[in-house]
């Protein structure tokens, strides 16, 4: 289940209807979904993506999306680090960037336009939609693990386009659960009387 913290307003949310409402607020769409079928967490992609096709089918009417696939990036997945490191710089797409967790948990930093960064922990049942053009970064958890169904409305999939801001340079690359570690804020300067 996602947790969403808001670091500049110190607001954490746990619960769903919370969750789904904040989120909503700043064009992300949030879902929670149970599979037709029992799937043990290394089910074949075709299994996954079948065990998910009336809500795959779903969003692809309603999304525009043409394709789905299974990602699955763990501890040994070659280039980790340097994929990492390409997800943890603050971008934008030209398609939505959607995703439903089956294993492992990850933290979407989103940024809205004029607006406080979001953190959204996703775990396993979260389905997230971030919308073209909106400012974001990711980061695995300490396990290193996620795997996921991703939808695409280009076959060829997206590419980021990278800020110059480095909002991401201000929040550290962690979960938010104990051990989150909120943005550093100076502390308001005492003059002296």
């Amino acid at each position: 289940m996602a947790i969403v913290r808001v670091p500049a307003a110190n607001q954490t949310l746990t619960e769903p209807d919370a969750i789904r409402a904040r989120l909503a607020e700043i064009g992300i769409r949030y879902e929670v979904w149970q599979p037709s079928r029992p799937l043990p967490e290394d089910a074949p992609a075709d299994a996954v993506l079948e065990a998910y096709k009336s809500e795959i089918d779903r969003l692809k009417e309603s999304g525009g999306y043409v394709t789905a696939d299974v990602i699955d990036v763990h501890p040994g997945t070659p280039g980790l680090p340097e994929m990492l490191a390409r997800f943890r710089k603050e971008h934008w797409h030209d398609e939505d960037e959607v995703r439903f967790i089956l294993a492992g948990r990850g933290v979407f930093h989103v940024h809205p336009e004029g607006g406080d960064v979001v953190s959204i922990e996703t775990g396993p049942g979260d389905l997230i939609r971030v919308p073209r053009g909106v400012h974001h970064w990711f980061d695995l958890c300490t396990e290193h693990r996620i795997r996921a169904i991703r939808l695409f409305q280009d076959p060829s999939g997206w590419t980021p386009h990278y800020t110059d801001a480095r909002t991401e340079t201000h929040y550290e690359p962690l979960c938010l659960g104990p051990s989150y570690v909120p943005p550093q804020i100076e502390p308001p300067q005492i003059q002296p009387m």
